[in-house]
């Protein structure tokens, strides 16, 4: 069971600078792919409204780009909902660790599970002390969730572009889906997860509704994701620059 870090020392001026700048780094190199959903939510027909309430309310890059992706396909929304729902649980994982982590209560609590992403958890687990990991998470979730919102400039401009046939657009969600999971896909067991996901939804795109095919590639990897891993040392979150978000 993850323990909370020690709180103590206090963080001086320098460490808490280097971990704020390290945060806004991740959400700069994070916003590019909010603009670039923005501009493909819309061209797959959600409207500017409703590409921004995804960014605003829902927060999970992998989420938003499943949902799209099914829309984008022809599928109904509620395939799409539930795929991303399916991607979105690894979030419920996160928080089994970060939570002892922060250590926060109440309102504080409730604030922080909206910023609880890849990034965040990746730049607060490995921090040696508790005020930190709370700096690290902070400045990571604002900085992300404040330049992932302006997916609006990629929406507006996307809505002014007409017929996203005629520039390639409607294929930019698998694109910009496939370079959310490529920095994933390290390790033999993710290959292998990609592998049977690809195969089963190409096997079942003939004969089901689409949304459905994606939705059975991420039960694949909820499936597996939850089998246990060998023994062996604890897996960390490495610290990160500039990945991007999923």
């Amino acid at each position: 069971m993850t323990t909370a870090p020690p709180p103590h020392p206090a963080l001086n001026q320098d460490e808490r600078s280097v971990i704020i700048r390290d945060g806004i780094a991740v959400g700069v190199a994070t916003g590019a792919y909010g603009i670039s959903f923005g501009a493909i939510s819309v061209a797959a027909g959600l409207t500017v409204f409703q590409t921004c309430a995804l960014s605003l309310l829902v927060f999970t890059g992998a989420t938003q780009f499943a949902l799209v992706g099914v829309v984008a396909s022809g599928g109904a929304p509620l395939p799409g909902m539930l795929a991303g729902l399916l991607l979105g649980t690894r979030n419920t994982l996160y928080g089994l660790r970060v939570a002892p982590l922060l250590d926060w209560r109440g309102l504080r609590r409730v604030a922080a599970a909206h910023f609880l992403i890849d990034e965040t958890t990746a730049m607060s687990v490995n921090r040696p002390t508790q005020a930190a990991a709370r700096v690290g998470f902070l400045s990571t979730g604002l900085a992300v969730f404040t330049l992932w919102n302006l997916a609006i400039v990629g929406a507006i401009a996307g809505d002014a572009l007409g017929d996203p046939r005629m520039y390639g657009l409607d294929a930019a969600v698998g694109g910009a889906f496939l370079a959310l999971l490529w920095p994933r896909l390290q390790e033999r067991r993710n290959q292998l997860v990609a592998v049977l996901a690809v195969a089963l939804a190409l096997g079942l795109v003939p004969v089901t509704p689409a949304g459905v095919p994606v939705l059975a590639a991420a039960g694949i990897a909820l499936l597996v994701g939850s089998m246990p891993r060998a023994a062996g040392p604890p897996e960390s979150f490495p610290r990160r620059q500039g990945k991007n978000r999923s």
